[in-house]
């Protein structure tokens, strides 16, 4: 906001430039002009819609581990799986995330095979005999 009085120096400070009582008064040459600048340009709210359009760099990338978008590229850490850790990233407040990693909820390429060798005793070697009635 620019205060303009054309009666005074443009170096004198704004408290003591002529006030709206002494315009009134019939003098008007102190008469104080106030121009208004374009309201976008008269606040700046840095964090809101004018920063979306500028951001262009991408923050994650693709993890090894859990292939999410969760790898922070600076950082080298998944936000999601915690990948370089050893440890899986889990916290018992995100019940509903254990849920949707946790083992069953995919392919079970080797877990689904070891149910039926356990209950078969895991036998190795020969081949199963016939499991129909034995002829005397």
């Amino acid at each position: 906001m620019h205060l303009l009085a054309p009666s005074s120096n443009p170096a004198t400070p704004v408290d003591q430039l002529p006030s709206f009582d002494d315009a009134n008064k019939g003098d008007a040459s102190k008469v104080l002009l106030i121009t208004f600048l374009d309201p976008h340009e008269s606040i700046k709210m840095t964090k809101g819609t004018s920063s979306f359009g500028k951001r262009h760099n991408k923050t994650h990338t693709l993890c090894r581990r859990c292939g999410r978008r969760s790898l922070h590229i600076q950082k080298h850490t998944c936000a999601s799986c915690g990948y370089p850790a050893a440890k899986t990233r889990k916290f018992n407040w995100g019940e509903k995330a254990k849920r949707r990693k946790t083992t069953g909820s995919g392919r079970m390429r080797y877990l689904k095979t070891v149910n039926r060798k356990f209950s078969n005793g895991f036998r190795t070697g020969a081949a199963p005999g016939s499991k129909g009635p034995k002829s005397a």
